[in-house]
C-alpha cells in the first residue's frame, strides 16, 4: 500500500476566464483559504473543519463569487447557496435562496449537525440562522453591480444573446457565468475526508434558480470509502451528470483522484458538448486532483511536507472527449 500523506488541502475560487485585473487577487484569496484550511487540520481538528474554515476564507473575500463577492440575479438580487458533507458519516447539510447570510457554508454546517434535513432554503434557513446567532450582511459590492449594470444594457441592446438552452448561451456569451464558485476538500490526521462549496450563482440567472453547489452529489461529495470532490462551473451541467460523485466513485474503482478528475471532465466534454466544468479531488491516501476544460481555474493546496500553499489559475485542461 502507498504510503499515506495527511493532511492534505485543496481549494478552488471558481472556473472560467480570470481577468487579468483580477488574477493576483484570486491567487491570494485561495492561498489565504489554503492556509487557513491547513492551520485547522494541523491542530487535529477534523476535514470538516477544516473545509469549513477554508470556504469561510472565500466568502469573506469579495473577489470570489461566494458569500460577499456573489453575483446578482436578473431581477438583481442576490441568492447564496452553500453545501459541505462529511466522508466519515455521510452526514450531509445544504442551503440557498440565502440573501444576506454572511456565512452560507457556516449554516450549511448547522444543517448537518443541528438538524434532520439535508437542504433547507430560503426564508426557513433564515430562520435557523437566527436561531443560531449567525451574521447577517449585505453582500452587494460595488463591483458586481457594476457588472450587473453592463450586462443588463448589453441584454436590453439584444447584444446578450440570452437563448433558452443554457449550451447556446455558454458557446454565444461568457460572461455572464463569472468564475467564483468555491470549494474545499480535504483529509485529515484521523484519514477523514470532507468537501465543501459555496457560490453566488451566476450573473443574470432567473430568481430561484439553484445550481449544483448545495446538492449533494453534484457539486459536493465526500466519503472516507473513496474521497472527496467539489465542483466549479456551469451547474446545470454538474447536476446532469451528477459530477462530484462521479469523480468519487471513479476513485472507489481505484482510480487515481487526478485520472478520476479527467475523466469527468472528458465525460462533460463528451455529453454536454463541453461547457465551463473545473473539479478538485482528494484520497484516502492524500493523493489530489484537478482538472478543468474552461480557461483557468483558480485554486491552491498545501500537504504536512510544504511550509506554504502553492496556487495556480490552471491545472489540466482537458479538451477531448472520453
Amino acid at each position: 500500500m502507498k504510503n499515506v500523506h495527511k493532511p492534505v488541502i485543496v481549494v478552488h475560487g471558481g472556473a472560467g476566464a480570470w481577468h487579468p485585473e483580477r488574477q493576483d487577487l484570486g491567487l491570494a484569496g485561495v492561498k489565504d483559504a489554503a492556509r487557513a484550511g491547513f492551520k485547522t487540520l494541523s491542530r487535529g481538528d477534523s476535514a470538516l473543519d477544516a473545509v469549513e474554515a477554508a470556504v469561510v476564507q472565500m466568502e469573506d473575500n469579495e473577489v470570489f463569487n461566494a458569500g460577499r463577492g456573489s453575483a446578482l440575479s436578473i431581477d438583481k438580487r442576490i441568492e447564496m447557496e452553500a453545501s459541505i458533507m462529511d466522508g466519515r458519516t455521510l452526514d450531509a447539510g445544504a442551503v440557498g435562496l440565502l440573501t444576506d447570510i454572511r456565512n452560507p457554508v457556516r449554516l450549511a454546517r448547522i444543517i448537518l449537525e443541528q438538524t434532520d434535513h439535508v437542504f433547507v432554503v430560503a426564508r426557513g434557513a433564515e430562520k435557523l440562522a437566527d436561531l443560531f446567532h449567525l451574521e447577517r450582511r449585505d453582500p452587494f459590492t460595488k463591483l458586481r453591480v457594476q457588472h450587473w449594470n453592463a450586462l443588463k444594457e448589453k441584454l436590453a441592446q439584444e447584444k446578450l444573446d440570452y437563448l433558452p438552452k443554457l449550451q447556446k448561451l455558454v458557446t454565444s456569451e461568457s460572461r455572464p457565468f463569472d468564475p467564483g464558485t468555491v470549494g474545499a476538500v480535504a483529509l485529515d490526521q484521523n484519514g477523514d475526508v470532507a468537501a465543501a462549496t459555496s457560490t453566488g450563482g451566476f450573473s443574470l440567472k432567473l430568481p430561484g434558480r439553484i445550481g449544483d453547489s448545495p446538492l449533494i452529489g453534484c457539486g459536493t461529495y465526500a466519503d472516507n470509502e473513496a474521497g472527496a470532490c467539489s465542483a466549479t462551473g456551469i451547474g446545470e451541467i454538474a447536476i446532469r451528470l451528477v459530477l462530484a460523485k462521479c469523480v468519487c466513485d471513479s476513485i472507489h474503482e481505484g482510480k487515481p483522484p487526478q485520472e478520476a478528475a479527467e475523466r469527468a471532465i472528458k465525460r462533460v466534454n463528451r455529453r454536454m458538448g463541453g461547457g465551463f466544468m473545473g473539479l478538485i479531488a482528494v484520497d484516502m491516501l492524500g493523493g489530489i486532483g484537478v482538472a478543468h476544460n474552461s480557461p483557468n481555474l483558480c485554486w491552491a493546496y498545501m500537504t504536512a511536507k510544504m511550509r506554504h500553499p502553492e496556487a495556480s489559475l490552471e491545472a489540466r485542461i482537458i479538451r477531448e472527449q472520453s
